[in-house]
């Protein structure tokens, strides 16, 4: 990935994350949304937005399509605050990695030696 990537990934991700968290007024979208990753197609008319949603299956869906939705939206407003030349097209996609890096925390605690002893020591 070029440098210039790299940078257009980062602008987008702290413009999206700002969009949504203090512009966006969808009840969908909880308090628990936050971008985590941006990958920006080599043409620079697609980027992939990853999305961690902290709450149940429901409420994730539920986040997606509310991102989804408001594409456009968020689209317009990156176009007047970016002032590139070509805005991509937003796609949103679920960020499991934390759950699953906390997942694999907790299976590692448990795998710890002394973990699972409920004997007192003799």
């Amino acid at each position: 990935m070029t440098r210039r990537l790299d940078r257009l990934n980062g602008l987008l991700r702290r413009e999206i994350s700002d969009l949504v968290a203090h512009t966006m007024k969808d009840p969908r979208l909880g308090a628990m949304v936050s971008i985590t990753r941006v990958d920006t197609s080599v043409d620079m008319r697609y980027a992939r937005i990853y999305v961690s949603v902290m709450g149940e299956s429901q409420a994730k869906k539920d986040a997606l399509r509310g991102l989804e939705s408001a594409s456009g939206f968020l689209r317009r407003s990156l176009r007047e605050r970016l002032r590139t030349k070509n805005t991509p097209e937003l796609r949103f996609l679920l960020d499991e990695s934390i759950q699953e890096g906390a997942r694999v925390l907790e299976v590692m605690r448990d795998l710890a030696p002394g973990a699972g002893d409920s004997t007192p020591n003799e």
